[in-house]
């Protein structure tokens, strides 16, 4: 069987030829004389060439070399008909103009031709073809008439209703929300057309706006039997068998410092004095002894990517059979683990370390409310119940002063937002929004697991065997070159060439905005700047962290890189890691990046949305209430207001009165073309909670009379 690598250039190399003539894949799959088995590594590779720009496919899906330059990407759809189209690798997407669309379908896979024209700083793009369709069903609201029905898409990304004739309605009425299969996509100036596959309930009734994000993000609430039965099988107490050729540390003092509500304990930590040097233990759960590779589990796991954590419930990536089970680190009994012992001198330097397979017993199961009382507070209850352990967690807290100074010198960058916790009650209505601080034992575990990643990247960086590497590229110099003169008007300045800026730079400016008016303003500006880490098989360094080294070790219960790269970390442990694996490895890790990556980013917008619905709950209560804020963005339609408790609402640009008003998009503000008032990023105001879209999750403000 050809490796992916070679059946890509095999293929480019057959295309390129002199008497090639345009095949489909299965005429192609022959002619290279492809075998049943070859057929899944031969697909995914004309696929990845499709995005390359390397192959085209014409209107009757046959394989041919593009004439002109082509480019390949997801279109982005807008509610006003028009879109964009997102190139990976390419810095800026791509406008299409409502007229060159063509019928594509908001997340299709697509291919475009470059236009002749810009849309601002945009190139437009003209869509030649679809190859694929990201979604094929739509969550929406059901709008019933005589003879037939349309389903309005919750997503406002995509522009058009979905028409739904009377025989494919169901039983749906006016007001259900309900989840539509597309069967016909349509084509320029008709409307797609799907069936209904499932009636969620009543849009207002309870339960129903989460139920609608988790199928809108197409988010798999339950596991299938075949797994199921698989983890109840595998779940057995660990043996003396299982505990065979592991290092023994079962009689090693370790905890695990959680939130009070986690159940799956994924990380210990273990710490001892040797020879004036902390010998720290990050010992995490060994999820691949029960996951095996390609099995319904792991393909499953792989699916899901990563848990996904929403206001009310979790989505876990494992049964919880696995991940509350006998994969989490419960204290008091056996567990099996990948443990990373690192000897840190008094500078923070990692001087030795070892990365074992191991047995551990966990001690006491602490909180992050525990931990940080004894530590901050001295509660004397709190010390005397844990007194066997008080004298590590202050030599843990001087560890992690020493690991986070070393970290800001090098220039690591910590934004330090305020985050919140909404609370429901029985029946899921947010009955408060909390803040949610970060704590000394919070900031202690994160020390602990970023050193314990930093060590496992770079161990296998240098034998130069396939891993998955938690990227972070810099940050494109037109975005800097557009902070630096933003700060300017505040007296800052950003030290950066042409071409790139050290994260210290970054991080100095945040230390000298520290507690100013303008901090929350200039740092969200600079978060903004940056960009998304993700996954690759390519280890190019972590720019936010300020290191050449990083990976995700530390959560395989909720990770799938994390379980990936623990498979390829006890191969090479036992000695398996031969020329065979690591093909195999080079073969699918782009794809497993890739993938998770995307997976990602998914369930980061599930997140955000459900925060977003249920903090719009919570002020529907509160409407005509005056609310102090902040405003935290600026745009051609209005400024968006931040309250104390971090929920965000819209002052629309037609509700401010007196003036006409103009956006300054260089400057972030708004400002009266008469009266030359502005409204800046940063700035405070009063703001009065006017009206509320619970299907949308959107608030509404009004400037009260003394910001106008």
């Amino acid at each position: 069987m050809k490796s992916f690598e070679e059946r890509k250039k095999s293929i480019v190399n057959l295309v390129d030829s002199e008497f090639y003539v345009p095949m489909k894949e299965k005429e192609l799959a022959i002619m290279m004389q492809v075998e049943p088995e070859d057929r899944p590594v031969f697909k995914k590779a004309l696929e990845e060439l499709l995005l390359e720009n390397r192959l085209q496919i014409t209107k009757r899906g046959r394989y041919v070399k593009p004439e002109e330059k082509i480019y390949t990407g997801t279109f982005i759809s807008n509610g006003k008909g028009f879109g964009f189209v997102e190139v990976e690798g390419e810095k800026e997407d791509y406008y299409v103009p409502e007229t060159k669309v063509h019928g594509a379908f908001h997340q299709d896979m697509v291919q475009i031709v470059l236009l002749p024209g810009q849309r601002g700083k945009r190139q437009e793009a003209e869509i030649v073809k679809i190859i694929s369709h990201g979604i094929t069903q739509v969550v929406g609201i059901f709008e019933k008439s005589r003879n037939f029905g349309f389903v309005v898409p919750d997503n406002s990304k995509i522009a058009q209703d979905i028409f739904v004739s009377k025989e494919s309605a169901k039983h749906a009425v006016t007001g259900h929300k309900v989840v539509v299969e597309i069967t016909d996509y349509g084509k320029d100036g008709k409307k797609p057309e799907g069936k209904i596959i499932e009636t969620l309930g009543h849009a207002n009734d309870p339960g129903v706006d989460i139920l609608s994000i988790i199928k809108g993000f197409d988010l798999p609430m339950e596991f299938p039997e075949k797994v199921l039965n698989q983890a109840e099988r595998v779940a057995s107490p660990v043996s003396d068998g299982d505990r065979a050729g592991r290092e023994d540390f079962r009689n090693v003092m370790m905890v695990t410092i959680d939130g009070e509500d986690a159940k799956d304990l994924d990380d210990a930590v273990s710490l001892t004095m040797e020879h004036e040097l902390y010998r720290l233990g990050v010992h995490i759960a060994d999820v691949t002894n029960y996951v095996q590779e390609n099995s319904a589990l792991d393909r499953e796991a792989l699916k899901r990517g990563t848990s996904v954590y929403l206001v009310d419930r979790v989505i876990p990536m494992l049964p919880h059979t696995l991940s509350n089970g006998i994969c989490s680190l419960n204290a008091g009994e056996d567990r099996l683990a990948l443990s990373c012992v690192m000897d840190i001198d008094k500078a923070g330097e990692v001087v030795d370390y070892r990365i074992v397979e191991s047995v551990i017993r966990v001690d006491k199961r602490m909180s992050y409310t525990e931990v940080a009382a004894i530590l901050e507070d001295k509660d004397q209850k709190l010390m005397e119940k844990y007194k066997e352990q008080v004298p590590m967690f202050r030599q843990m807290a001087e560890l992690a002063g020493i690991l986070r100074k070393k970290r800001k010198a090098r220039g690591s960058i910590d934004f330090d937002f305020q985050e919140s916790k909404i609370i429901l009650n029985e029946e899921g209505v947010p009955v408060d929004i909390k803040p949610y601080d970060r704590n000394t034992a919070t900031r202690l575990i994160e020390d602990f697991m970023l050193i314990a990643n930093e060590t496992v990247a770079g161990h296998f960086f240098w034998l130069e065997v396939p891993f998955v590497y938690r990227t972070h590229e810099a940050p494109d110099p037109e975005k800097i070159k557009k902070l630096g003169l933003f700060v300017n008007n505040f007296g800052y300045y950003l030290k950066a060439s042409k071409d790139e800026i050290h994260p210290k730079e970054l991080q100095k400016l945040l230390g000298k905005i520290e507690g100013t008016e303008e901090e929350n303003l200039i740092s969200r500006l600079t978060l903004r700047s940056m960009k998304q880490a993700r996954y690759t098989p390519e280890c190019t360094g972590h720019f936010g962290l300020a290191c050449s080294y990083y990976c995700h070790f530390t959560s395989p219960i909720r990770r799938y890189p994390d379980l990936q790269i623990h498979r390829i970390i006890k191969e090479y442990v036992r000695g398996r890691l031969n020329e065979d694996r690591m093909t195999h490895y080079n073969d699918i890790l782009s794809g497993v990046c890739k993938q998770t990556s995307d997976l990602e980013r998914r369930a980061e917008e599930a997140e955000r949305e459900t925060e977003k619905r249920k903090k719009a709950q919570y002020m529907e209560r509160k409407l005509g209430e005056v609310f102090q804020g902040v405003i935290s963005g600026v745009t051609g339609w209005g400024i968006y207001v931040e309250l104390p408790n971090t929920v965000e609402g819209l002052v629309h640009i037609s509700k401010i009165p007196g003036d006409y008003y103009i956006y300054d998009e260089a400057a972030y503000e708004i400002c009266g073309e008469t009266t030359g008032r502005t409204f800046k990023l940063g700035q405070k105001v009063s703001v009065k909670v006017n009206d509320v879209d619970l299907s949308s999750g959107s608030i509404d403000f009004l400037l009260e009379e003394d910001d106008i």
